[in-house]
Parts: structure tokens; C-alpha cells; sequence
């Protein structure tokens, strides 16, 4: 999975940019970077390079800095490093599911689990961005 780990393409926010401004991290925010792409495919099933790329674009909105944040918490809580403080937060997003308002405004379909319908999402756009 990690060789298809896509480098953030928006440094300075979204997921990369709060984790580097995090003084909690114990590794490089490159390395915290692909362990979390790496994750997030294995628990959305992602696997294509379109779907690496909704985890790169997700990670690299503003969406991402939002998860970056819930990794944050965790590690101020109660995980001890980053690959536990990142599952957390995964386990956090995939627990919620994508609303009837969001299935009407995004085309993402109601119910799925949050994390993974955001993550297709942001597939599924960068596949129609190479289509035009």
C-alpha cells in the first residue's frame, strides 16, 4: 500500500500542514503522512491510484485538517504514538455515516461510513479532473 502513497500536495494545511505544526509528534510529519495514508486505505479498502489520490486530496482539504486534529486529541489522551493516535481518529470517522443532506449536496451515498464515503468522494472527483 505505502508505494502508492501520494506526497501531500498542500504542505502548508489541511492534514500535513496541522501535524507539522504539532509539538506532540514523536516522527517526521513525511513519515506520520504515509503511515496515515497507508491506514486509511487499509480501513476504506482503497487500493487504486484513484483512490490513493482521494486520500491524498481528503488528507490535503480542509476535511483533513480536521482529522489531523482528532489525531491530535488522541495523542493527548489516551494513545501512546502516532499509529495509535491515527487509528483512533480513523475509527472516530468510520463509526460516523454520511447524512441524508450530504448523500443531496455531494452525490455520496447515505450511510456509508463516513472516512470511506469522503475518501470516494475526493476518488471519484480526481478521476473526473483527469477526464476533462
Amino acid at each position: 500500500m505505502s508505494e502508492l502513497v501520494l506526497p501531500s500536495q498542500n504542505e502548508a494545511h489541511g492534514f500535513y500542514g496541522q501535524m507539522s505544526t504539532c509539538a506532540l509528534r514523536d516522527r517526521p510529519t513525511d513519515r506520520i503522512w504515509t503511515v496515515t495514508c497507508a491506514f486509511i486505505g487499509l480501513a476504506t479498502g482503497a487500493g487504486t491510484e484513484d483512490e490513493m489520490r482521494g486520500i491524498r486530496d481528503f488528507l490535503d482539504s480542509s476535511m483533513g485538517r480536521h482529522f489531523a486534529d482528532d489525531v491530535i486529541d488522541a495523542q493527548q489522551g489516551r494513545a501512546t504514538n502516532n499509529e495509535i493516535a491515527i487509528i483512533k481518529a480513523i475509527e472516530k470517522w468510520q463509526a460516523w455515516t454520511i447524512s441524508a443532506e450530504t448523500q443531496r449536496k455531494e452525490g455520496i451515498p447515505a450511510g456509508l461510513p463516513y472516512l470511506t464515503g469522503w475518501v470516494q468522494h475526493f476518488a471519484v472527483t480526481a478521476a473526473m479532473d483527469d477526464a476533462d
